[in-house]
Parts: C-alpha cells; structure tokens; sequence
C-alpha cells in the first residue's frame, strides 16, 4: 500500500469544492482512494462560529446528540456522542482555526458521494473510494489516529468471519474496519500542524471491494455499534448522558 499526501494552499471559505477538487486532484487513477480531512470541509461550507459569539460548552450542547455529565475537565473538553461516534466535544476543533470553532462539515455521507461522482466521471474511471477522516483519541492511549466520517465506492468492512486461523480453527467475530483503517494512515501522514496537506492518495490497498454505486443506508449503520452492544457497554452504558 502507498499513501502520498498532497500540499495545497490555505484554504478557506471562498474556496469552492469543485475548483479545490480541480486544483489538487489533477491525477487519478482507477482503484485509487482518495482521503480529505473534514476541516476543510467545513471550512468551505462555512461551519465557522467567532468565538466571542458563544460560549463553548453552549456550543458543544448544541452541536453533540449527548453529552457526558461530569465535574472533571481538566483539558477544557467534554466527552460527548455525535453521529454515532464517541467523540471530544463534538468534533469541534479550535486548531488552525484562527479565533474561530470550526464544526463538523454538514451532509458529510452526501458530499462523499458527491466526491466520488464527480471524479469518476470527470477522471473516467470505474473504481474509486473517498473516505472524509478526522483526528480521534483511543481510550487510554497518547496521542491521535484517524476515523472515517463518511465515505464512498467500496465496502467499510472485510470479514474474517468463518475463514480458518493458522491453525485452521474458524475465527468467530474478527472483522477490520477498513475505513479507520484507511483514515489513520491518511492522519497520520496529512499531519495535525501547518503542513497544509489537507489531500492524500492511497494505492493498492488490500483487502479492497469497490463497488460502483453509493453506500445503501444499511451499509452506512453497519459500522456502527449500538451502545448497548458495545465492547464497552459497562462504561458507556454506566455513564450520566445528557441528551441535548
């Protein structure tokens, strides 16, 4: 597998998609797979909120489907759900944002598939992912990976279900999330400072399934976990939830 990052200007909210896509994606080939960073989603779509406009925590209510209940906060950052995923703050990001707080993109799921018409045709190719990545914390670990906020023209899980160890014994419940996969490398390689790389390109990728249409809504809830399921349903479940 081959990741390539691709360096742009600063981009902001004058910027359209389709020209960015113009500028900087000028060279696509069939089974490549193209990651963005939401920010600059966002940025272009104008998810930007002046921080003297609100307060955070306010903002953090309004954006989050809910919210942990807790007297600790010692990074000035609330544990909440958006979307499904278990996420600081919901997903705000006050980095390389200058005085503003940048949101998570809106029709994140659209835009991907919008993505991903728009190259094939204009690129005439028959196979393309797009994945849209943000940063991510692991609990109990340092530091940030990357995951999958949307994406499209592949499938987001490979299963190991049913096909034989080393040993041939048949693996149970093994599957690999494809696209956090995907999004942690991309991270990790578009950086997290001034780079300005906000693009990558990844190329023979394993363990690929393109498909030549959009995700259906049930591929799209298939790479979540209901909370009460969850590995971690004792602490997830055991926590104090707002719901805002």
């Amino acid at each position: 597998m081959h990741i390539k990052a691709i360096k742009t200007h600063r981009i902001d909210q004058h910027n359209s998609l389709q020209e960015t896509l113009d500028q900087y994606i000028t060279q696509v080939s069939n089974e490549d797979i193209l990651l963005i960073t939401s920010k600059i989603l966002s940025i272009m779509q104008g998810r930007l909120i002046r921080k003297e406009a609100i307060e955070k925590y306010a903002l953090i209510c309004q954006e989050a489907d809910a919210v942990l209940e807790s007297d600790q906060n010692p990074y000035d950052l609330y544990l909440t759900i958006k979307n499904g995923i278990l996420i600081p703050s919901a997903g705000i990001d006050e980095s390389n944002g200058n005085g503003v707080y940048i949101l998570y993109p809106e029709n994140i799921q659209k835009t991907a598939t919008w993505i991903w018409s728009y190259l094939k045709e204009k690129h005439h190719i028959q196979k393309l992912g797009i994945v849209i990545t943000d940063s991510h914390t692991t609990i109990m670990r340092r530091g940030v990976t990357g995951i999958a906020l949307g994406w499209c023209g592949f499938t987001p899980l490979y299963s190991y279900i049913n096909k034989p160890d080393l040993y041939g014994s048949p693996l149970r419940v093994t599957q690999v999330n494809i696209l956090d996969s995907l999004a942690t490398a991309a991270v990790f390689v578009m950086g997290e400072g001034n780079e300005q790389t906000p693009f990558s390109i990844i190329k023979d990728a394993p363990k690929i399934s393109f498909l030549d249409r959009p995700p259906t809504l049930e591929e799209e809830e298939s790479i979540k976990i209901p909370m009460d399921e969850d590995l971690y349903a004792p602490l997830l479940m055991g926590a104090k939830w707002i719901k805002t």
